[in-house]
């Protein structure tokens, strides 16, 4: 199997086992961009229990997470297998109680807003077996 298919592997499996998944740049606790630490601080304002992977340590995990999905910025949500998409749409899903909704969370107070993630519990991490 050549590292490109392994990779891909790895990602599609990584998808499968876990119900909320958020690829992104750098961790929940500590985010690299601003887009990945909104997306992240939604899934923690709602409590609900997520898997985070970095895509910064290999290129090659970008390159594949888009060919897959076939969406070409990061970060990226999947829930139960399916991307519901990047920053924006997470972002309006939140706001709209759709995010709520597709995670079977409770929606927070109105005046509840996305906040930086790593403040309180962390979500679930996974083991970045993404790498070459």
């Amino acid at each position: 199997m050549t590292e490109t298919a392994s990779i891909r592997q790895a990602i599609e499996q990584a998808i499968g086992e876990h119900d909320v998944i958020l690829f992104m740049k750098g961790t929940p606790d500590a985010p690299r961009c601003g887009f990945s630490a909104r997306s992240a601080g939604a899934l923690e304002a709602l409590g609900a229990p997520f898997a985070a992977v970095d895509i910064l340590p290999d290129p090659r995990i970008r390159q594949e997470l888009s060919a897959l999905s076939n969406w070409p910025t990061v970060p990226q949500l999947f829930i139960k297998g399916e991307l519901v998409g990047g920053c924006d749409i997470i972002t309006e899903m939140f706001e709209s109680g759709e995010l709520a909704e597709a995670l079977g969370v409770e929606a927070p107070a109105d005046d509840v807003a996305p906040q930086e993630p790593g403040v309180d519990g962390a979500p679930l991490s996974v083991e970045n077996r993404l790498q070459g």
